[in-house]
């Protein structure tokens, strides 16, 4: 699939790794949908840095993806704007520690109905569309910690761990027409608040590049996924600079 001309909705893409895809993709040609719920001013900067290097205007959408009332409007906006949909990019998520025994059960329900059932909405409802059109392309933001479980963000690292199943789950259910695969970073950008720098050093030390990640090494995974290959479905890609082998 070329991504020139391509209508891709990211969601979460206000900020951080969101904001690097779109704007990478927009660089490359791609009509781009933002989609936000909270974050409207930050989703609008974004969409005016991507006006300003040439590309088209993107589609600025707001809505709760743990709401399927919410992806159903979004369905309807996207289709009546350029009449399909190509490519689905999951990428909103929460995160934020959980030490175990203090683990609310609304905490609980907040990762999951966000990074896990927001993602099984979206891929219901605009692979609905995709399979009609017999074409179109899923990518889901998972995480190397679905794997490698952290004890102090377990509802976090459970929630992503049902991307990745929910992932190859739809491969098959979604083929022969929709591709779906998971992009699993590691640490790719320090957190905004409480950065610990000696912690990162000692990340940077254990990691067999000798540096974190940044958005853009996500984004540009996801870009391989549009346009580097038609036969790949139900993989997860590690972007995490190897870490995840120590």
């Amino acid at each position: 699939m070329n991504i020139k001309d391509s209508v891709i909705l990211i969601t979460g893409s206000a900020e951080r790794v969101g904001k690097a895809t779109a704007l990478l993709l927009a660089r490359e040609g791609a009509r781009v949908v933002i989609q936000y719920r909270t974050k409207e001013a930050k989703a609008q900067e974004t969409a005016a840095e991507i006006a300003a290097t040439g590309a088209a205007d993107p589609l600025v959408l707001q809505g709760d993806i743990s709401r399927i009332e919410d992806w159903r409007a979004m369905k309807t906006q996207i289709l009546e704007s350029y009449g399909r949909i190509d490519v689905l990019v999951n990428n909103a998520a929460v995160f934020y520690k959980t030490p175990f025994f203090d683990i609310r059960e609304a905490q609980w329900d907040h990762f999951m109905n966000v990074n896990l059932k927001g993602v099984f909405l979206g891929c219901q409802v605009l692979g609905e569309v995709m399979v009609a059109q017999q074409r179109g392309k899923i990518i889901n933001i998972a995480d190397v910690a679905a794997a490698q479980v952290w004890p102090g963000f377990i509802p976090y690292c459970v929630s992503k761990a049902g991307v990745v199943a929910l992932t190859e789950g739809l491969a098959k259910a979604l083929g022969p027409y929709v591709t779906v695969n998971a992009v699993a970073p590691g640490t790719v950008l320090p957190e905004d608040e409480g950065h610990d720098s000696a912690a990162e050093q000692k990340l940077i030390e254990r990691t067999p590049l000798k540096r974190i990640g940044t958005p853009e090494d996500v984004a540009r995974t996801v870009a391989f996924l549009i346009a580097g290959s038609d036969f790949i479905t139900g993989t997860t890609i590690k972007v995490d600079g190897g870490r995840s082998l120590s």
